[in-house]
């Protein structure tokens, strides 16, 4: 029963945590495309999300200081109170500005969203990593994941549908709504005291963290880390931004996308997720850091095939399935992975620096990504300008395997060591 709360915690929390960003990087594009938002645009647009990139930098407020009356909840769970009500208040006011007409004004506070959602996450990744030992991070990791994919259900499939018929207007104020169900996770659970948490001043709290992390690795191996950590979901972050435009662009309505493609897609990342947690248990976390880039890869590119082919629901939604599958089994491994990598002294600075990392590099891409399909479709036409936009996403994937399989005699022995 203990450990059923816990899951159920994380669940919660996940949901919380993965709503306001799937509604800046997927919903609010299909918004924009909906409202006739140039795909350059849309692309720029994502660029909101860049608090999520640099969160390690505030990292160390959250390590060092509780939010004063929230306190009482606990200290992690202080600063995940406010900026859920942060998050809840912007997405009212979100819900009613027009993007066409005061499009900045829209970006703005969006960002005050991207800005809360970022300082929420550093504080749930590391009330995660101190609620749990290491042997139970897998499941924590599990329903986590689980909530973050019923977020996604909720801020698309149920958000696309009820636009369809209310608008978007009354779809976010719905969503505001929903958003309440992360505070489950703050009332339910008591937070873990981490007597290991380093006593640092505001000067040192970067630069001890770093240090940590660069003598347990050594310069080069933690250098290499990095990279693995900053390549690996790069293709999903790059195509992230022009997946619901895409759909929209082939022809497919808001409530086909949201009833058919989005709920397949849940159910398949569901499973995902399971498969994910099932294979660190019985291969541990660098084979199935491979089996997930490997899959990723290969799904990723059959969107090719959607953009020049004639519009077909099925075979749409059996391609969003694979890639949704493998999507689930990456988002589990890789959460295990940046655990095994982080010391309870400096959770949440070190949680959030890795995260970092692991945007960047799509970061600086996705926001360009809008540019590309139009230079794509400037070049070789309005369906193989999509392809190819999938076909190079795809192999952005090819990095992260090589540097993954070039130091496996490391990664291995890591992860012995845990």
């Amino acid at each position: 029963m203990y450990n059923l709360r816990k899951m159920f915690v994380m669940l919660s929390l996940g949901f919380g945590s993965g709503l306001p960003y799937i509604l800046l990087i997927s919903t609010t594009s299909a918004w924009l495309r909906d409202a006739g938002v140039e795909l350059s645009l849309i692309g720029f647009f994502a660029w909101i999300t860049f608090a999520y990139t640099i969160k390690f930098i505030w990292a160390p407020l959250v390590d060092r200081f509780s939010v004063p009356y929230f306190a009482r909840y606990g200290h992690r769970k202080s600063w995940i109170a406010l900026m859920q009500i942060i998050i809840i208040s912007a997405l009212l006011l979100l819900s009613n500005i027009d993007p066409l007409q005061s499009f900045l004004f829209f970006c703005i506070v969006a960002g005050l969203i991207a800005f809360a959602g970022s300082f929420q996450d550093i504080a749930i990744d590391a009330f995660r990593i101190e609620y749990a030992h290491i042997s139970d991070q897998g499941n924590l990791a599990a329903a986590y994941q689980l909530g973050y994919r019923l977020a996604i259900i909720a801020a698309t499939s149920l958000a696309l549908i009820f636009a369809d018929s209310n608008g978007w207007s009354l779809t976010y104020k719905l969503l505001a709504a929903l958003m309440c169900i992360g505070f489950l996770g703050v009332i339910f659970s008591t937070e873990n005291r981490n007597p290991e948490l380093g006593k640092l001043n505001f000067s040192n709290s970067i630069y001890e963290p770093l240090k940590d992390f660069f003598s347990r690795f050594k310069f080069f191996m933690a250098s290499i880390l990095l990279l693995i950590v900053a390549t690996y979901r790069l293709t999903d972050i790059v195509m992230g931004p022009m997946a619901t435009p895409f759909y929209i662009d082939m022809g497919f309505t808001l409530t086909e996308i949201g009833a058919v493609v989005k709920v397949v897609a849940l159910i398949a990342s569901i499973v995902g997720i399971f498969i994910g947690g099932l294979l660190i248990k019985r291969i541990k976390i660098f084979r199935s850091l491979l089996v997930g880039a490997f899959l990723v890869m290969i799904t990723n590119v059959l969107f090719a095939y959607v953009a020049i082919t004639e519009k077909n629901i099925i075979s749409l939604a059996s391609i969003v399935a694979m890639d949704s599958l493998a999507a689930g089994i990456v988002g589990t491994v890789n959460i295990a992975f940046l655990t095994s990598l982080v010391s309870k002294k400096y959770t949440a600075f070190q949680y959030a620096l890795l995260t970092g990392f692991m945007t960047l590099p799509g970061f600086a891409l996705k926001g360009l990504s809008g540019v590309w399909v139009e230079s794509f479709q400037t070049l070789y036409g309005f369906e193989y300008g999509w392809m190819s936009f999938y076909v190079v996403t795809s192999l952005l994937t090819i990095p992260s395997i090589l540097l993954l399989y070039i130091n496996r005699a490391f990664l291995q022995k890591h992860e012995d060591t845990l």
